[in-house]
Parts: structure tokens; C-alpha cells; sequence
């Protein structure tokens, strides 16, 4: 993790029509996690004025996180009903609109696209799990065709869930966005003892960090990394021992001044972290 410096990105949203990177510069930093919910924005117009941006701005563009249309609800009595493509009811709209996201993220040069499935079932003989199966499916192939890879955030999932899933769609494109604090908000998993179910599958890191859920409706509290239950420098260390290469991107869902003083502040524990897994390892 020597070079770690050119592997810290944010979170970016799109906007402004495309030249939006100027939040990335600002933190000293070239690369970023593209986000969008706003279908309208999915363009090739837009996508064109998005690569020529970051072109000029320096930045590379991690992935696209594909935000889909339709109700989001992020708790555990609504939740099941709203997010990805698990609810039947929103399943077809999302699989089109993923796709469409992938158009888009072929045209920017992402290597791939980024989303919550939602809570897929943790049974698999549960009834509506071979067609959430067969919907993944439908949209990795799709990547697949344009030269992407379809990387999954964890969250709603355990991640023998996760582990299974990817098992079954057998798309060979498939990976994790691993956020360490959703499988703890979620209460699906230790991030670390996680890694040894589906270490091999990730791709790309959320930097953020939570507590675990205190009621049985509601998720547990995002907090600024190494502030909550991740145990940060013991994940870095897994991770590094694990020959991990991929992006660490910072994620801290609160907005102002405290937001962009946390984010530095994780710059600076997130180098600290890695050097300090360096030297332990080569011990």
C-alpha cells in the first residue's frame, strides 16, 4: 500500500451537467466513486461532458454508483418493500435503469457500475430468490457485453448471501463495493470476519464507519471512521494481507463543515492505517 495516496477517492456526485469534479480537487485528491439517482442525468451528452471533465480535472473515475428510480427507504420495516431489485413490484424498471447506467458508465471509461440489490433473501429456497438471481444475472450480462463489472454493495445482505449470490448468477463480472459500516449498521456481519467469506470478491472499499442497531426497526448510526465498531486498523491490516488493490473511497453521510472536516480527518487515518499495516506485514 505504498501508493495508497493515488487510491483515496470521495464519494462525487453528478451535477452541473457533468463538470462536477471540483469537490475531488478540493480535497487534494484524483480519483472519485461517481454517484447519481437522477435517471435524467444518464446520458450520452452528459456522459460526454462527465469524461472530458474529469479528463481535464485529472480525476479517474473509480465507478458509477447507479442510483434507480422509484422509493428508497432505508430501515428494516420499509426497506425489504423499496430498495434495489428485490421488490417485484419496482424489479423490471430498475433492471432497465441499471442498464442504462451502464451505457453511460461504458461511455465516462468506469470500469464498472455500483448498486444496493436490496434484501435478498437469505433463504434460498425462499420462492422470490431464483427470480432476484436471474435479475442480477440480466444486468451483469449486460455489463458484461460492454466490458464492465457489476460490483454489489454490501448492506442488506450477509455475506454468505453475498457469497451465494454471486455463486449462482456465475457471470464471472461480479464483485463487491465492500462497505464495512453497513454490514455493521445492518447488523449482517463483522466486516472483518467477513472478509474470509467473501474476501476474494472485492473490488472496491467504502470508508465509513458505524454502530450497530439499538432498535429492531431502525439501522445503527454512521459515524466518522474509527469512531465506531469497524476496528479500522485491523480491517486495513486484513485487507492489506490480502493483497487488496483497489480504491478507497470516503463516505460520510452528514453535509457541511463537519462533514468536510471528517473526510480530511479519515485522509490522514487512512494513510496512517495503511503505513502502519505495511510495517506489520513486512515483520
Amino acid at each position: 500500500m505504498a501508493a495508497l495516496d493515488s487510491k483515496i477517492g470521495i464519494i462525487n456526485p453528478l451535477e452541473n451537467g457533468g463538470d462536477c469534479f471540483g469537490p475531488v480537487l478540493h480535497y487534494g485528491l484524483d480519483v472519485c466513486q461517481l454517484v447519481s439517482w437522477d435517471m435524467s442525468q444518464a446520458t450520452e451528452a452528459i456522459a460526454d461532458t462527465v469524461k472530458a471533465a474529469a479528463g481535464k480535472a485529472g480525476v479517474r473515475i473509480a465507478a458509477m454508483w447507479a442510483g434507480v428510480p422509484g422509493p428508497q427507504v432505508w430501515n428494516f420495516v420499509e426497506g425489504p418493500l423499496t430498495l434495489g431489485i428485490v421488490p417485484q413490484a419496482y424489479r423490471a424498471e430498475r433492471v432497465a435503469a441499471l442498464k442504462q447506467w451502464a451505457d453511460f458508465a461504458a461511455r465516462i471509461g468506469a470500469p464498472a457500475i455500483i448498486t444496493h440489490c436490496g434484501f435478498i433473501p437469505e433463504n434460498m429456497t425462499d420462492p422470490e430468490y431464483p427470480a432476484v438471481v436471474e435479475a442480477i444475472r440480466e444486468v451483469a450480462l449486460y455489463c458484461l457485453d460492454l466490458g464492465l463489472e457489476f460490483w454489489l454493495e454490501t448492506g442488506q445482505e450477509t455475506p454468505v448471501v453475498l457469497l451465494r449470490t454471486i455463486e449462482r448468477v456465475g457471470t464471472g463480472n461480479l464483485g463487491l463495493n465492500f462497505d464495512p459500516a453497513n454490514l455493521i449498521m445492518y447488523g449482517k456481519g463483522n466486516p472483518i470476519d467477513a472478509l474470509d467469506t467473501v474476501g476474494d470478491y472485492v473490488r472496491n472499499i467504502h470508508v465509513k464507519d458505524g454502530l450497530y442497531p439499538v432498535s429492531g426497526d431502525h439501522l445503527g448510526a454512521e459515524v466518522r471512521p474509527g469512531l465506531g465498531k469497524v476496528r479500522f486498523p485491523a480491517f486495513v491490516r486484513k485487507l492489506t494481507e490480502r493483497g487488496f488493490a483497489g480504491d478507497w473511497i470516503i463516505e460520510r453521510e452528514i453535509h457541511g463543515e463537519q462533514q468536510e472536516q471528517d473526510i480530511r480527518s479519515t485522509i490522514t487515518d487512512l494513510i496512517r492505517w495503511a503505513q502502519t499495516a505495511d510495517s506489520n506485514r513486512g515483520e
